[in-house]
């Protein structure tokens, strides 16, 4: 006996393209539907409202479909407050506990719809007095309220922005061309607006950063104030270091040349620092005078950098135990509005997991499978530029350059012309 369900979805269904989804996902699933209810937003600005009666085979067919719609932002119609059971152990979930995505979402209880904090995806919702967490399961503490079901819980996707940006442009997109001038302008605005009205940038990199020639771009993106926290691990530490210390990367001169016995380099790098203690002391002996994590260290940027079983070392600073990394990462990342990921497939995909869908994300890579990867994992409001970082760093670089001065004389002008 087939099975039946009332649900409604509001906001920029039409344009952000959420309808056609919701409709196209009961289709694929092989359910059916009537439109009861459409009231269609007339101006830029307004919202629409749909009811849709939503048709399955069985209450396990529905229940499934409804799941999907639900990621959607589609609720059902009998508002009825969320749904709890209590963690057995540490660790341990309820079965049918509802697992979250990483756009903004709510919980009723009481009668009252309560935003759900810190959301990221594939973790669980704690319930605690008035308060809904999002919390990882290695968080979990037995006798923890776990939401369960999607029943009083409401989720609101990213929708097409009502102003035209860069990032609506480019939006869901993995281009391959090259940097060129109107791309990497249009991000520069969208940086310089960010710092501007005092958003927060992060950066995540791989030492592919260093290997290209473009960490002193980044160095100088961080010593300008365009960098807020940058997400690492411990290589592009090292091979910044071996840069400033010996000239080469991985044994590599500025000019792509392997020196002789240069393969050592990164090895003596790791001992200087650790013979100094700390990145930090070396900087205060002189041994360290620029680079990615000099001016970190100066300009008093928190970093974190994650430890990897690959790593030589590591460095002192490195935080070798992977679950403390990620909640010290996700802790970092607290309030950032954009992210920057360059040259680092791990990272980006372990930072993309912390990330709410909409802090704006751009990925940099030379290998298209990077950005796709991240994109794939769940990370949808990302998009992808295929491009050697090499080329495109130092390109943005002059480009904030160039337009903070322009931004400056504007302002002169204005100050003139009252």
């Amino acid at each position: 006996m087939s099975k039946i369900a009332d649900i409604e979805m509001e906001g920029h269904l039409i344009d952000s393209l959420i309808l056609a989804k919701a409709l196209d996902k009961i289709m694929d699933m092989g359910g059916e539907f009537e439109i009861k209810k459409f009231t269609i937003g007339q101006k830029k600005h307004d919202t629409s409202h749909i009811q849709i009666t939503v048709v399955g085979e069985d209450t396990n067919h529905l229940d499934k479909i409804l799941l999907e719609l639900h990621a959607l932002g589609a609720r059902l119609i009998e508002l009825e407050d969320a749904k709890l059971a209590k963690a057995p152990a540490n660790m341990v979930v309820p079965r049918g506990f509802y697992s979250t995505t990483n756009h903004p979402t709510y919980v009723r209880q009481y009668g009252y719809w309560i935003e759900v904090e810190d959301i990221h995806m594939d973790c669980l919702i704690v319930l605690d007095d008035k308060r809904a967490i999002c919390t990882p399961i290695g968080h979990i503490k037995k006798g923890d309220q776990i939401v369960l079901g999607t029943s009083g819980v409401k989720v609101v996707p990213p929708e097409r922005p009502r102003k035209r940006s860069f990032f609506s442009f480019m939006s869901n997109e993995v281009s391959s061309e090259r940097p060129s001038s109107a791309l990497v302008r249009q991000l520069a605005e969208e940086i310089i607006s960010v710092k501007h009205s005092n958003g927060r940038i992060g950066v995540v990199c791989g030492p592919a950063v260093v290997h290209t020639g473009a960490g002193l771009s980044l160095a100088k993106l961080i010593r300008d104030g365009y960098v807020d926290v940058l997400l690492a691990g411990n290589a592009i530490a090292v091979h910044d270091i071996e840069r400033q210390l010996f000239g080469t990367s991985l044994g590599m001169d500025c000019a792509g040349n392997a020196t002789s016995g240069g393969h050592r380099n990164h090895i003596y790098a790791i001992s200087e620092i650790m013979a100094s203690g700390s990145i930090r002391n070396a900087i205060d002996e002189g041994k360290l005078k620029g680079g990615i994590m000099y001016e970190c260290i100066e300009k008093d940027i928190p970093f974190i950098l994650a430890g990897s079983i690959r790593d030589d070392g590591p460095l002192p600073e490195v935080i070798i135990d992977t679950v403390k990394a990620k909640d010290a990462m996700e802790k970092a990342l607290h309030g950032v509005e954009m992210v920057i990921m360059m040259g680092s497939m791990l990272h980006s995909i372990a930072v993309g997991n912390l990330l709410p869908s909409y802090v704006k994300t751009i990925c940099v890579d030379i290998n298209p499978a990077t950005v796709t990867k991240l994109m794939d994992r769940g990370s949808a409001q990302a998009i992808g530029l295929v491009t050697d970082i090499g080329i495109f760093l130092p390109h943005l670089v002059n480009e904030i350059q160039r337009q903070e001065v322009e931004r400056k004389s504007d302002k002169r002008g204005d100050d003139r012309n009252p």
